[in-house]
């Protein structure tokens, strides 16, 4: 009896932990959408940096004043050889999403994202000389194929917004690889991650901001009827921002790798879904289709991946695999992609 109810709660625990991600997820991406297109604000420099202040103030409420998570030591010497070449990377990933989302729907930026698994082993393979198994490169069809069907019928492609996610893909892998070697050793979760990579972001980013961006912030405050009550949305989005990381941390230590891996492309579909009941994009039949495949294909590049992770030590190789080669599973942690 005890153990049915202790299997009970953890059930309900992992959906619960799950709802209250996409909630999160999704309505960080809502607001992020109605602050660039409904409030005119279109600064997405100067909403990440929104995010990364509210994320570094919140991460130091959540470690040091309310000591809901402990604090990881890391040395002074590695917060800048480490931790900052990492925060810049980070940087860079977080403005470019925000700037997709400027010019390109909520629907095509988030199947873009899906597109990370695939330039990840990309740049393991071109740049780190790194081998794979043949049966990660043939998961990885149905996403590519997924993403040029959604492309090539977007009816409102828009191609700085387009590189812009895709380049975004590119840093999200580039900071997920450069965390293997850079933060070896620190067993970092998501709270203390923006604890240490915020206030770094935010010293990267506030010049820039300023000088691109400022005086078109003084023209629409000058301009806009309710400056006050949209300075509001955009701080919220900020704080909704940081409890995303929170709601990250909580997610991890309730489900188990498949489950967030299904759950976590249901979740795009979700924010699809949500997305053009808010925003009433113009979405072709053909383009949903490429949506459906692109997640489709992450979720069997997840199944693939947990499988060939599970596969004990000496398990016959496959005639085509590499055997005078390396070989490895690439280091996409899907947990973490959703950070600030």
């Amino acid at each position: 009896m005890e153990e049915s109810l202790v299997c009970n709660w953890s059930v309900v625990r992992s959906l619960l932990a799950i709802l209250q991600w996409w909630a999160f997820n999704v309505t960080v991406i809502i607001v992020n959408k109605w602050i660039f297109q409904n409030l005119d604000f279109k600064f997405p420099l100067s909403v990440s940096c929104v995010h990364f202040i509210c994320s570094s103030v919140g991460a130091y409420l959540v470690i040091k004043v309310l000591k809901l998570k402990p604090l990881i030591s890391v040395d002074p010497e590695d917060r800048w050889r480490r931790i900052f070449p990492m925060s810049f990377v980070f940087c860079i990933n977080i403005v470019l999403g925000n700037v997709s989302l400027r010019y390109i729907p909520v629907s095509f930026m988030q199947t873009i994202k899906s597109f990370t698994p695939a330039t990840t082993v990309f740049l393991q393979w071109l740049v780190w000389r790194k081998y794979f198994d043949w049966r990660i490169w043939t998961s990885l069809i149905p996403i590519v194929g997924g993403i040029l069907l959604t492309s090539v019928t977007e009816l409102s492609f828009n191609m700085f917004g387009f590189f812009a996610a895709l380049f975004g893909c590119l840093a999200t892998s580039t900071k997920t690889i450069l965390a293997e070697s850079l933060l070896h050793g620190y067993k970092f979760d998501s709270i203390n991650t923006v604890y240490y990579m915020a206030p770094f972001a935010t010293m990267i980013l506030a010049v820039p901001a300023m000088l691109l961006e400022g005086n078109g912030i003084l023209e629409w405050l000058n301009t806009h009827p309710y400056p006050l009550s949209a300075f509001i949305i955009i701080f919220s989005s900020g704080v909704l921002a940081f409890c995303l990381n929170f709601s990250i941390f909580y997610v991890i230590h309730s489900t188990t790798a498949v489950t967030f891996n299904v759950a976590g492309n249901l979740k795009v579909a979700v924010a699809v879904l949500v997305s053009w009941l808010i925003f009433r994009n113009p979405i072709s039949i053909m383009n949903a289709a490429g949506c459906g495949v692109t997640l489709v294909g992450c979720t069997f590049y997840g199944y693939v991946r947990h499988f060939l992770a599970q596969q004990p030590p000496g398990t016959p190789r496959t005639p085509r695999t590499p055997r005078n080669r390396m070989e490895l599973h690439p280091l996409v942690n899907d947990k973490l992609d959703d950070k600030v």
